[in-house]
């Protein structure tokens, strides 16, 4: 698995580059925020960017209950698969211009994350597919494309047709995808900082509230980005 964390960190390099620099301009330098969506497990990326010590104060999470496999497994899976889901959930969540959307899915395949991606081009929002390249090309396209192919900039996870990796030569366990996401934006956010740094500009991170003025930092930031995210209330 390790190994394939760092084929993850080669494949992507230039790619966490180009979309660093987007971040950097919509949303560091801009008024924009990161709109996040995921369905189904692909949701754990989601709450990962969201309101996460070390992380952006700019995430806005894109979300309904039946999308989440604790609120009914099956059911959960087909909503995403059902047309028209996505255009609801992005319009209540009113976009704006200088936004930028991140769609975490690892097949890329269904309704929900294909549908969110057209829907975020419509209104001239940059697209961030996090999703496997491999598992777009293997599963069938329910949506008549693919996610990769719907966005602007594509972070490939390596996730293998299947979403498991070991034992190596005949995968039936350990899924990859949780892994392979929650690395790719750490990598992110590691570039997006040294980007920053260079530009003497503070990026709007979140502290631990468990830790001496963590709560003091934080409610600068609650202040300012509540506006745009009311999921922080």
């Amino acid at each position: 698995m390790c190994e394939r964390l760092a084929l993850v960190q080669q494949r992507n390099e230039a790619a966490l580059a180009e979309v660093a620099d987007v971040l950097m301009e919509r949303v560091v330098e801009g008024s924009g925020v990161i709109l996040a969506a995921g369905a189904g497990h692909s949701f754990n990326a989601v709450a990962e960017a969201f309101y996460r010590a070390g992380g952006p104060a700019t995430v806005k999470p894109l979300h309904t209950p039946e999308l989440l496999p604790v609120n009914g497994a099956s059911s959960s899976t087909a909503a995403e698969r059902r047309p028209g889901l996505a255009a609801e959930v992005l319009a209540r969540a009113e976009p704006e211009p200088g936004d930028v959307l991140f769609v975490f899915s690892t097949s890329g395949v269904n309704f929900f994350p294909v549908e969110m991606a057209r829907e975020a081009a419509d209104r001239r929002i940059p697209v961030v597919a996090v999703t496997s390249r491999e598992c777009n090309a293997a599963a069938p396209a329910r949506a008549g494309s693919t996610l990769s192919e719907e966005a602007d900039h594509v972070l490939d996870t390596c996730v293998r047709p299947g979403d498991v990796a070991y034992p190596p030569e005949a995968p039936v366990t350990g899924p990859m995808s949780s892994l392979a996401n929650a690395f790719l934006w750490n990598l992110l956010l590691a570039e997006l900082h040294s980007r920053a740094e260079a530009a003497g500009t503070d990026l709007p991170l979140w502290r631990s509230s468990n830790m001496p003025g963590g709560d003091e930092a934080n409610a600068g930031l609650l202040r300012r980005y509540l506006p745009r995210v009311p999921e922080l209330r």
